[in-house]
């Protein structure tokens, strides 16, 4: 089973795809090591887009069964007809800025704060983050991807709200069995 999980940054999509894999021996994948140029200040240089897409397919097509966490929303449209099923998170605004701002203070501890450089990089992250509510930011946002699930040609799972990371394990196993 080819599996996608995917929503806003730090709506659980990693933790997620991280206990399925384990439950099910699946490998995961996530879309920002594909994404991302691997720098010294991570998540500031994009890997070029055909370059992205051939290491993604060749790692997918080498397996079965895998899951792939983040979002594929501006990959192309050969990524709409990839997955067996699409698993879509969200959590309310204020919980998930939470949760990116601990994140980022676990990753990079006070330099968020002290490091001219890293705490531009942060600010300007939390304001990006901010806008996919509200669809106001550029890129990924909540319309985006409830515009792109719409086009996706297999099941989707929509599991909204502050549910804890068994609740969405076994949605997704209950789903599976449905397939």
């Amino acid at each position: 089973m080819k599996i996608h999980i995917m929503g806003a940054s730090c709506a659980g999509s990693t933790t997620l795809g991280t206990a399925l894999a384990q439950r099910l021996n699946y490998p995961l994948f996530d879309s920002d090591k594909y994404f991302w140029e691997a720098t010294e200040q991570p998540f500031t240089v994009r890997r070029d887009p055909e370059l992205r897409n051939a290491m993604m397919m060749h790692d997918v097509n080498s397996n079965p069964n895998w899951i792939l966490t983040g979002s594929m929303v501006s990959w192309g449209p050969v990524w709409l007809d990839m997955f067996d099923l699409v698993v879509f998170l969200y959590i309310p605004h204020h919980i998930r800025i939470q949760r990116l701002h601990n994140r980022e203070l676990e990753r990079y501890g006070d330099a968020i704060f002290n490091d001219p450089e890293r705490a531009a990089n942060y600010q300007a992250f939390i304001k990006w983050a901010t806008g996919y509510d509200d669809n106001t930011t550029k890129g990924r946002t909540l319309q985006v991807h409830e515009n792109w699930l719409s086009q996706v040609s297999s099941p989707i799972l929509e599991i909204r709200g502050d549910t804890t990371v068994q609740e969405r394990l076994d949605l997704v196993l209950e789903k599976m069995k449905e397939l």
